[in-house]
């Protein structure tokens, strides 16, 4: 897996525009989802993972963080980043990127891994953990990203 891992090209459709003439806020989720699928698949996860596993992924919190418009044709790549993680559970870190470099967004997701005969949580196959641990040594190489674990609040003086 590249460190951090990036995306294919993704391009914003007309669609997704919102009367404002940007792309709507909920699109941004679809891009950073997409995105991070691409990178599952190098982890182990994904349709095939679902199908003969049983077992799947579900996203318990994500938050983006808006930082610079996009607009209908604008080419984006998505880099993932993996943070941290446990048995059950990972945390990912996720920029999004113009074609001609700027950062547009940033995202953080905590994932669950999920037996889908419950549904319930449960501890990732050994395979799985292995992955994880070669990708998060390999990204703790990768200086720590300044937009990481922020919070939503008013800062009163």
């Amino acid at each position: 897996m590249q460190t951090p891992f990036r995306s294919s090209a993704k391009t914003v459709l007309p669609e997704w525009i919102d009367f404002n003439g940007h792309l709507n806020m909920a699109y941004y989720s679809v891009l950073f989802d997409t995105s991070v699928d691409e990178a599952y698949e190098q982890i182990g996860f994904g349709p095939e993972y679902a199908r003969t596993q049983g077992h799947t992924t579900y996203v318990a919190e994500f938050h983006i963080c808006y930082v610079r418009e996009l607009h209908e044709g604008d080419l984006v790549t998505a880099t993932t980043q993996l943070v941290d993680y446990d048995e059950k559970r990972f945390h990912t870190y996720q920029e999004l990127y113009h074609a001609d470099g700027w950062l547009a967004a940033t995202a953080e997701a905590l994932t669950l891994h999920v037996d889908m005969s419950g549904p319930k949580v449960a501890p990732m196959p050994a395979a799985i953990l292995a992955r994880m641990k070669e990708i998060l040594t390999a990204h703790n190489t990768l200086p720590k990203p300044a937009r990481i674990n922020r919070s939503i609040g008013i800062k009163r003086r």
